[in-house]
């Protein structure tokens, strides 16, 4: 992806190199590095001389060169496979040879440079050779069957996960955007190191930004905003989460970015927690808690703007603009640390939260509390072990990092269990449109946790209601919901679920189900996809009713009048294309909410425009047919061909036309006239045939016929004792003759009844049909 930035003019020289214990997007974006720094992702993110307060836009990051990267390999103190390494690179050297970015400088720079960023999260030598091979398949005449024949399968996986995901354009078609969506998540849930290192080629593309045309910037920006930062934010990597989101701010609100920019140089904000940290330090020391690290870092700029500018909230009601880590030894530590702090300074009242004993679903886990500093400014306080704050700081890449730590434990797939989770919950919803909205709902960064009465904790993202607590604990309790009390209180079941509360579920029968209306109030994906099962399992037949007049309405508005006995007919013929078998599984989906109406129209409209244009053209067939002398005109069989007198007749089994039926006639050669409907598709086609054309003949049905025909007959219905028996009585009632009969059980306890029966035309046949649809459990008669 030959993406960049400009040269542009040097900076003036930088002040003092920050200090070490500073942390945040912010630091990544304004602070100047320290030489010496290698092991986080802010190693290259400016240059050692770039400016405090420096812009994104306004100083190119550190170009890194191979030697830069073999340096920084050496200082991880890591045992890396350095052959493999230094192989991928020489072949992307040559691959990439005489390409330059729309900055100028080699193309080979961005991928060393994304190498250099997985190598700060811990990566291993796999994700590093494949970083440095991320473009060659797309952009150069290298094949996956090369990378596979140097490196083994491993990293030929990972570089072609990588550039399938690069391909992937977020549109604004939301059915197409859904399908990218699921791509991303299939290649995440297969190995997520594809995702960490699309992360890294997204983070340097953003840091290069400006050298895309100003469209082009802002749709990169949303897109980073929308889909790759929350992905970021779900793996736990929180540095390069806050950094996506800062570097997507400048470019979509630059003006706004600013403005908050300006705020935080005004205040002596380091100077502040330099003094604060140092306080706490010794006051540490003096309890006996030694070894302690203690951090500190300002607010990243999105996130103060998100509760200024999007939450209306001014300055100086943001109380964790400033905030304090400090990372001791053990979890016993942790909680008497907490009440050290809590007995220096006054906490503000509500703002304690405990992620130890509740973790955040990326694994997140943390003491925060909120303080006022003697100077009068409020200030957070974070305390967590070690471990904590690896997990903190790398995510899911701490797997790698640092797998000694892991305790023999590995739980990396329960870490991205949420993946499968999401991508299951859509198995049961057939419109693409769900996904799309469920991920972004799933991915919001806003938790609250509730309890059960007996002290589980149930998480769920912000804006989630009882009926979600109710599914969150069990398909069967929220199925069974009538009410729900929260602290004992009577509230309505759409209550909105607070941090701390405790929330009991009123069941009701057994038997009792979920409201269709659920489905317009719960926030969660788990949510929907139970309540939708439940509709799809116990009321089909509900379904297909509502969900076949709500169709029905919906053309009729779109001025599509299709006749009632037609209807199953027409929405069939469209059942491939909306990927169901059967008009009744269109009209269940419909019904229990997994396809939405607004999906089905554009295929059902495209249907019936051919459908139109074939009777057109039909009609004019038949119009055209020669025209004979009517002089000697006999019916034969019922039937009267124009221009023959008792010809034989047979009808065609492609149509098996009924009287009542418009008729065309095709004469055979050696046995008469083949009867058709004008409708058949065989006979539109033969009529078009120069060669077939003029042994097309008008034919009608005589209006003495009293002849029977055979017609067949398929009956749906409940499967149960003596639905036969009924049914046999329901056409001797009405005398007709049964030629043929097979019976045989289906699916959801269903039987399917195969009737050959002599009728003598369409309206007789009709009779018949509303005869046997009165029968008891009897879903459907259709002519077969």
């Amino acid at each position: 992806m030959p993406e960049g930035k400009k040269p542009v003019t040097p900076s003036p020289a930088a002040p003092a190199a920050a200090k070490e214990d500073s942390y945040s997007a912010k630091t990544h974006l304004h602070q100047p590095v320290p030489v010496t720094e290698m092991a986080t992702v802010a190693a290259t993110a400016l240059p050692a001389n770039a400016p405090e307060g420096t812009l994104p836009s306004e100083v190119r990051p550190e170009i890194v060169t191979w030697e830069k990267l073999v340096e920084a390999i050496k200082a991880s103190g890591k045992a890396y496979n350095m052959a493999m390494i230094e192989k991928a690179y020489d072949l992307a050297n040559d691959a990439h040879k005489g390409v330059c970015r729309r900055s100028g400088e080699p193309y080979i720079c961005h991928p060393l440079a994304v190498a250099r960023l997985v190598l700060d999260l811990g990566m291993d030598s796999e994700s590093i050779a494949a970083a440095l091979l991320h473009d060659v398949v797309e952009d150069t005449p290298t094949t996956l069957t090369d990378l596979t024949a140097a490196f083994g399968e491993e990293v030929a996986a990972l570089v072609d996960g990588v550039t399938k995901l690069t391909k992937i354009q977020f549109s604004n078609i939301e059915e197409l955007q859904a399908e990218n969506l699921r791509k991303m998540l299939l290649a995440m849930s297969r190995d997520v190191r594809v995702m960490i290192i699309k992360l890294c080629d997204r983070l340097h593309n953003m840091r290069t930004g400006d050298a895309w045309p100003e469209q082009k910037r802002r749709d990169k920006a949303r897109e980073t905003m929308e889909v790759y930062a929350p992905i970021a934010n779900r793996l736990g990597i929180l540095n390069v989460k806050e950094e996506l989101e800062d570097r997507s701010l400048h470019y979509l609100d630059p003006v706004g970015y600013e403005e908050i920019n300006k705020m935080l140089s005004e205040r002596a904000g380091d100077e502040f927690l330099a003094s604060v940290s140092g306080v706490i330090k010794s006051r540490l020391e003096e309890s006996g808690i030694e070894g302690a690290t203690i951090k500190r870092r300002v607010k990243s700029i999105y996130g103060i703007y998100r509760k200024t500018i999007m939450q209306n909230k001014s300055f100086d009601e943001i109380y964790d603009i400033y905030a304090v880590r400090i990372i001791l030894d053990t979890l016993a530590e942790c909680y008497s640390t907490l009440g050290l702090i809590h007995d220096m300074y006054h906490p503000l009242p509500n703002r304690f939260k405990d992620y130890i004993s509740t973790p955040k679903p990326n694994g997140y886990q943390s003491l925060h509390t909120t303080v006022i500093g003697h100077e009068g400014i409020p200030f957070e306080v974070q305390i967590r072990t070690r471990t904590m704050d690896e997990q903190a700081e790398y995510g899911v890449a701490a797997h790698w990092k640092y797998k000694e730590g892991l305790e023999g434990h590995d739980k990396l797939d329960e870490r991205l269990a949420w993946v499968s989770q999401l991508l299951e919950n859509q198995r049961v919803s057939e419109d693409s449109g769900n996904l799309l909205h469920d991920l972004k709902s799933d991915l919001l960064p806003e938790e609250v946790f509730a309890f059960t009465p007996k002290g589980d904790v149930i998480n769920l993202p912000a804006g989630a209601n009882c009926i979600d607590f109710a599914y969150a604990i069990h398909s069967a309790v929220g199925n069974r919901m009538v009410g729900c009390k929260v602290n004992n209180r009577i509230v309505p079941i759409d209550h909105v679920v607070a941090t701390g509360e405790i929330i009991e579920v009123i069941l009701g029968p057994a038997d009792k189900g979920p409201s269709r209306d659920w489905l317009k109030i719960v926030r969660t994906s788990e949510a929907k996809s139970k309540i939708r099962n439940w509709f799809k399992k116990m009321r089909r037949e509900e379904n297909i009713q509502q969900g076949r007049d709500a169709l029905a309405k919906e053309l009729r508005r779109e001025m599509i009048f299709i006749p009632d006995d037609q209807l199953d007919e027409f929405v069939g013929s469209c059942s491939r294309r909306l990927r169901q078998n059967n008009a009744e599984e269109i009209y269940a989906a419909i019904g229990y909410g997994g396809m939405t109406i607004a999906n089905c129209l554009p295929k059902l409209k495209e249907e019936w425009q051919k459908l139109k244009a074939a009777e057109a053209a039909e009609n004019k067939s038949v119009e055209d047919l020669p025209k004979v002398d009517l002089s000697r005109v006999h019916a034969t069989d019922g039937v009267v061909v124009e221009g023959f007198d008792n010809t034989p007749i047979k009808f065609a089994k492609c149509c098996s036309p009924l009287p009542g039926d418009p008729i065309v006639g095709f004469i055979t050669r050696g046995f008469g006239v083949s009867i058709h409907k004008q409708s058949c598709a065989n006979a539109v086609s033969s009529m078009k045939d120069p060669s077939n054309a003029p042994r097309w003949v008008k034919a009608y049905w005589a209006d003495s016929v009293k002849d029977s025909y055979k017609a067949g007959l398929e009956i749906i219905a409940l499967n149960r004792n003596e639905l036969l028996s009924d049914v046999l009585a329901a056409l001797a009632d009405i005398r007709v003759p049964i030629y043929a009969m097979n019976a045989r059980q289906v699916e959801n306890n269903c039987a399917v009844i195969s009737l050959t029966i002599g009728i003598n035309n369409t309206e007789h046949l009709n009779r018949v049909v509303a005869r046997l649809s009165k029968v008891k459990d009897v879903l459907k008669v259709t002519r077969s």
